[in-house]
């Protein structure tokens, strides 16, 4: 992971200020990954250097939101709310992971990951567009009644079939690394030949947590008949959302596939999806992606 936090000029957008803050992020990250893997650093140097980060990232988000509003930008409502997404959501629901397991070394990785992937993904993609390099991702942002609506409905069917509280981590999931997982790709079609895929990222941890309660047996390696136990669960999760969502008539599996994510990874950036969650059920972190064709 440290040598994914090293700078590099291909994430420069052209604008001084905003890339001597993003080199600054990055030497924090890579930092607090040092600090993870000294034996003799407790909670307290972690918290101290994430909280450093926390602090140090709001002060860019008002200095770029700042930036975008005196070039006039056209899509700064939309980076605004990318931006709150990870002020008032992701930041805190990861702090409070730390906390409650006194920084363990899973909920640490999971800190790093997910702020490494994000800073990555939004500099090289949104960042970006701010100076007309590219194309921003977030083209449409289904904020409100429609997004609220999914993450009942999510949160209520993860409850159903897991048994588990659910936490929403993002509202934007932009496809980071939070540790090794299950992935699964879902190819749904209506008699009106409308598709939509959905894409279901499951951390080992909840997949053996969720198949071992099942099975009434412990499992700690995730082997075939885990990971085909936990495609069968991830069709019961869609089956259950669109019963949830009034869709279960209207569309009928096409396809399921385990892929690599390798390929889940470059499906994700060369596409734009209408919806994309982050969960943290407590067993592990779970993502939600959909694709309206």
């Amino acid at each position: 992971m440290s040598k994914e936090a090293e700078w590099s000029k291909h994430f420069n957008i052209g604008v001084d200020s905003i890339d001597n803050a993003h080199r600054k992020l990055f030497s924090i990250v890579r930092k607090l990954i040092h600090l993870s893997r000294e034996e003799n650093n407790g909670p307290w140097a972690s918290a101290e250097g994430i909280k450093y980060f926390k602090n140090y990232a709001a002060e860019h988000f008002a200095d770029e939101e700042a930036y975008m509003q005196s070039i006039g930008y056209k899509d700064y409502e939309i980076h605004k709310r990318l931006h709150d997404d990870m002020r008032h959501k992701t930041l805190p629901a990861l702090e409070k992971e730390l906390t409650d397991s006194n920084y363990s070394q899973e909920a640490i990785q999971h800190f790093l990951g997910i702020c490494l992937g994000w800073l990555t993904a939004h500099i090289l993609i949104e960042d970006r567009a701010i100076t007309g390099k590219i194309a921003n991702r977030w083209k449409t942002d289904h904020a409100g009644a429609d997004m609220d609506a999914l993450e009942n409905a999510l949160t209520v069917t993860i409850q159903e079939i897991f048994r588990l509280q659910t936490e929403i981590v993002s509202e934007h999931y932009s496809g980071e690394n939070f540790g090794a997982s299950l992935i699964i790709r879902l190819t749904y079609r209506s008699a009106l030949k409308k598709g939509v895929r959905i894409f279901m990222i499951l951390e080992n941890s909840l997949v053996l947590s969720a198949v071992s309660t099942t099975l009434g047996m412990p499992l700690t390696k995730m082997d075939k008949l885990v990971m085909n136990a936990g495609k069968e669960l991830s069709l019961r999760i869609a089956e259950q959302l669109g019963i949830h969502c009034r869709l279960s008539s209207q569309y009928q599996l096409e396809s399921s596939h385990i892929i690599a994510s390798e390929q889940f990874r470059k499906t994700f950036y060369m596409e734009v999806f209408d919806y994309s969650l982050l969960l943290n059920t407590k067993n592990g972190y779970f993502a939600f992606c959909v694709k309206l064709e």
